[in-house]
């Protein structure tokens, strides 16, 4: 079902919307024929994947103050808001395959809403979907792991190379059966939540892993991509870490 919004209502219907799922825009007019020709390939697409993605349509010579706002010099224009902003659109006409397309790329694939739920079953069937999602096959490795599979949960990980994620699992694995190196203290660290402190005692055993040190590495890396590039600890631990390799 399409709804109709205007200047008055497209603040609520669309960008507060768009705060629980992604809300597509058609910017349309009467007098437009390839406007008429899309709408139907519009409806379709959104009745397809309902309770996913709402369908708005706005026209612009009745409320040419968002259509001005939006800059909108062509119609039909499309736009998909989510989270308030626009994060995807075209202008034109498009055949059925495109507009399907457009919508897919809005809504979580089948993998992404079993990585949501986030029990074993679930992540081994997203993995049957997606063999080389990283996000779930760490997330079935540390179900594994728990458990005390580790063989099996090295299996999973090795399957998806280039997550750092991942790798910083395996890592740890590896470096917890290995002899020669300590970094007990450093994952009992990363257990009770102290990032911290564990990434100052995976650095600091660097000088003294020989054997294992690609391992560490990885574990510190581990560490860094999940608190993210933009975290003040990570910037400093890659420093540190940088320093400690060469």
């Amino acid at each position: 079902m399409i709804r109709d919004v205007t200047d008055a209502t497209f603040e609520q219907d669309v960008i507060e919307r768009s705060k629980e799922v992604p809300v597509v825009v058609d910017f349309w007019a009467e007098w437009c024929g390839p406007c008429r020709q899309l709408t139907p390939v519009l409806e379709k697409a959104a009745s397809a994947r309902e309770g996913k993605v709402d369908l708005a349509r706005l026209d612009t010579d009745a409320n040419q103050r968002l259509s001005a706002a939006f800059r909108i010099q062509g119609i039909p224009a499309v736009k998909a808001f989510k989270d308030g902003t626009v994060v995807s659109e075209f202008v034109g006409a498009q055949p059925p395959a495109a507009v399907e397309r457009f919508f897919d790329a809005l809504v979580p694939s089948e993998a992404e809403e079993l990585l949501e739920v986030g029990d074993e079953a679930s992540l081994r069937r997203a993995l049957e979907l997606e063999p080389a999602n990283g996000e779930a096959a760490l997330g079935l490795a540390r179900i594994l792991r728990e458990r005390g599979d580790d063989d099996e949960a090295l299996e999973v990980l090795d399957n998806v190379p280039g997550h750092f994620g991942a790798e910083g699992l395996a890592a740890r694995i590896r470096l917890e059966r290995a002899d020669g190196v300590d970094v007990a203290d450093a994952f009992e660290a990363l257990d009770e939540g102290d990032p911290e402190r564990a990434l100052d005692a995976l650095i600091g055993a660097i000088p003294g892993s020989d054997g294992h040190k690609d391992d560490v590495r990885r574990a510190v890396v581990g560490i860094l991509d999940e608190l993210g590039a933009e975290s003040p600890l990570a910037r400093d631990a890659r420093r540190r870490l940088a320093t400690a390799l060469y």
